[in-house]
């Protein structure tokens, strides 16, 4: 059995799995009581980060390479293009975009914003971090003006990857996405594969149902 640790960027994860239709179970880890008082996750992960995953006597840690592998252990599976085909140069980087330019930059932002103290909240290197985000965003603008998916035509696994992180700038900073930005995050929502993730992600839908209210949306 695959068993998911933490969801967080581990949302990325189940919602792969989800969309693979492979069986998994999600293990909840609490990094508000600290991971210090969580011996079982520790023993898999020692850094005590989030997410880790376990399939069998593989142990792996950071959601990209966890999706890569299932992928490719798991697969094949249209989510992931074949090296051959024209839409892989285009997958493989906006699966790597999607943390390493977006969510990554936009985890600093939210540290900065919403749990610095006062004084140390507009930062340089928050406000750098936010730069960084936004040249990124270009990139996926532009690919949105030819296609409806980070790949062309079909939704894969690269969605997953950026449409997590577009949502992460809207549900932490407060960031205001354009038209076409929200009308893909809408898209990638309307699937059964991400309706089950949520689903199955108790804490992040409660975090994103919080957030709705208190914003006066339906749906972040």
């Amino acid at each position: 059995m695959i068993t998911v640790y933490g969801e967080g960027r581990g949302y990325r994860v189940v919602w792969l799995l989800e969309e693979m239709g492979l069986p998994y179970r999600l293990r909840d880890v609490d990094l508000l009581k600290g991971v210090e008082h969580d011996p079982e996750f520790l023993a898999i992960n020692p850094g005590g980060f989030i997410p880790a995953l376990q399939d069998g006597d593989v142990v792996m840690v950071e959601s990209i390479a966890i999706m890569e592998y299932l992928m490719a252990r798991h697969g094949p599976t249209p989510l992931a293009p074949r090296p051959e085909d024209p839409a892989f140069p285009a997958y493989q980087q906006f699966l790597h975009l999607g943390e390493a330019g977006l969510a990554a930059s936009i985890y600093f932002v939210n540290g900065a914003r919403n749990i610095a103290p006062e004084a140390e909240r507009d930062n340089w290197s928050a406000r750098q971090a936010l730069g960084v985000f936004v040249t990124r965003l270009q990139l996926v603008t532009r690919q949105l003006a030819q296609a409806p998916y980070m790949a062309g035509d079909r939704f894969t696994a690269a969605d997953i990857s950026v449409a997590y992180a577009l949502q992460l700038a809207q549900r932490t900073v407060g960031y205001e996405l354009g038209e076409t930005e929200l009308a893909y995050v809408a898209r990638c929502m309307d699937r059964d594969g991400y309706r089950r993730a949520m689903a199955a992600c108790h804490a992040t839908r409660g975090w994103t149902e919080r957030l709705a209210k208190e914003r006066g949306v339906e749906a972040i």
